[in-house]
């Protein structure tokens, strides 16, 4: 038998020598805070980390619902006054035609002729009221979302809900009052 052939080994690198380490150039010692004794102070645990309290969210100004409130009232409150005004004004002055006229198939509106121009205030105070209205109920409801004067949008939005009726209201009650006065007069 014959002895099996081991590959030569490479020679191994000397091992790198390192130099001695260099002491620091401040005072060596324990940090500041520390006891100096002999013995270690005792395994304290960390304090719990402490949490600011959460701040408040910051507060949006009511500008946004105050405005639609204004607009809201003026929508409700004047335009229906306006047109109430407007209507007394426009049933007193046809009153003896609508009371005369047996109004047959032929509905015709130039009796409205004598009082167009109180029918032409009635029907701006109509519109501006609308806009007005619209408007409010859209800020109204942009104030609820955004927390721009909530109380305030929520108020705005319920006037100008209202208004419509209102203006409906008092436009027939003092188109029907200007009827009566003027049909009493004919007596």
């Amino acid at each position: 038998m014959s002895e099996p052939v081991v590959p030569p080994v490479p020679p191994v690198p000397p091992l790198p020598t390192y130099a001695a380490p260099v002491p620091p150039a401040g005072p060596v010692g324990p940090p500041p805070g520390y006891a100096t004794g002999p013995y270690a102070a005792p395994y304290a645990l960390p304090a719990a980390p402490v949490r600011p309290a959460p701040t408040p969210p910051e507060r949006r100004p009511a500008t946004l619902g105050i405005v639609a409130l204004v607009m809201s009232l003026v929508a409700a409150i004047a335009a229906p006054i306006v047109a109430g005004v407007a209507g007394y004004a426009v049933g007193t002055g046809v009153g003896g035609t609508v009371s005369l006229d047996t109004f047959t198939s032929r509905f015709d509106l130039s009796f409205l002729a004598p009082v167009r121009e109180w029918v032409l205030v009635g029907e701006i105070a109509f519109w501006i009221g609308t806009v007005l209205g619209v408007w409010a109920l859209a800020q109204g409801v942009i104030a609820i979302i955004r927390d721009a004067g909530r109380p305030q949008g929520i108020a705005a939005v319920a006037i100008a809900a209202a208004g419509p009726v209102l203006f409906g209201v008092a436009l027939q009650a003092a188109l029907t009052a200007g009827l009566a006065a003027a049909a009493g007069a004919l007596g």
